[in-house]
């Protein structure tokens, strides 16, 4: 499964096709988030784009061919200032993310579309695809916008990776180095794979007590901070067939999340709304 199927693409339509999609009940465009950024000395820049993209087909290949949801163009650039000492890393400031997402998702609320799903597989802009999404929700009221990230809410995935991973593995651990076995196998460098820079109590980057990478109380910490190989993890211990598994529960999650989506005739359409 190397592309989606034509009938996913929106750009493959021609222009008649976009106009009678958009006026289709609940009709849902979803834009693929990633990064161009360091993922270690061992998986390839384009990681989280690769996992975007492929965990998408996959989904939408398991749903209804007559539900009307279509996939746009993926946006491989983000924003990944913490990466910018490694290179290979190209990141987009937050402005210029913000006005992207705004000046595309107005154009695709003036089509008509009821729903714009922001599908996003890098962690640093969560939060920036967050305030972009309520900015455009503001500037197209008519229009739903759900910003969500690859990994977050999928339950199963507590039983696939151990709690110490779950709470260290942030960048190019366990996790994503066994996902990229299971699905490019090609592109991970066996043999430069190596333990993270795990930080130690006396470590001048640990944060004070109470204050932590990620979590209730985090700080913007930078890669270069924590780690001189780029890992922030252990990715001595991927395999394929844990790469396997996890693929499955993605794909098993955002089918059940977004089959639940397009069956709702949510949002609303109130008396002083149109297309």
């Amino acid at each position: 499964m190397s592309i989606t199927s034509h009938h996913q693409r929106f750009d493959y339509f021609s222009w008649p096709k976009a106009a009678e999609a958009a006026k289709r009940d609940g009709a849902t465009l979803i834009w693929p988030f990633g990064a161009c950024e360091q993922h270690g000395p061992h998986l390839p820049l384009a990681t989280d784009n690769l996992f975007a993209e492929r965990i998408l087909v996959a989904v939408l290949d398991r749903m209804p061919e007559h539900f009307p949801i279509w996939k746009l163009p993926s946006q491989l650039f983000g924003f990944s200032p913490e990466h910018a000492s490694f290179p290979g890393t190209i990141s987009l400031s937050a402005e210029f993310l913000l006005q992207l997402v705004l000046e595309v998702g107005r154009q695709i609320s003036s089509m008509g579309f009821r729903r714009l799903v922001l599908f996003n597989a890098h962690g640093g802009q969560i939060g920036l695809l967050q305030a972009a999404a309520r900015e455009l929700r503001l500037q197209c009221p008519s229009m739903a916008v759900l910003p969500c990230f690859l990994w977050s809410g999928v339950s199963s995935l507590e039983n696939l990776i151990p709690l110490e991973e779950r709470l260290n593995d942030l960048h190019a651990g366990l996790a994503e180095t066994s996902l990229m076995l299971s699905i490019f196998p090609e592109l991970v460098g066996m043999q430069k794979i190596s333990d993270g820079d795990h930080l130690s109590p006396d470590s001048p980057a640990t944060p004070p007590l109470g204050w932590s990478l990620e979590g209730a109380s985090p700080y913007a910490w930078l890669t270069k901070d924590l780690s001189d190989s780029g890992v922030i993890g252990d990715a001595r211990q991927a395999n394929k067939t844990l790469g396997k598994a996890l693929e499955e529960a993605l794909v098993e999650h955002w089918v059940e999340l977004l089959t639940t989506l397009m069956l709702s005739k949510w949002p609303p359409i109130s008396d002083k709304e149109s297309y």
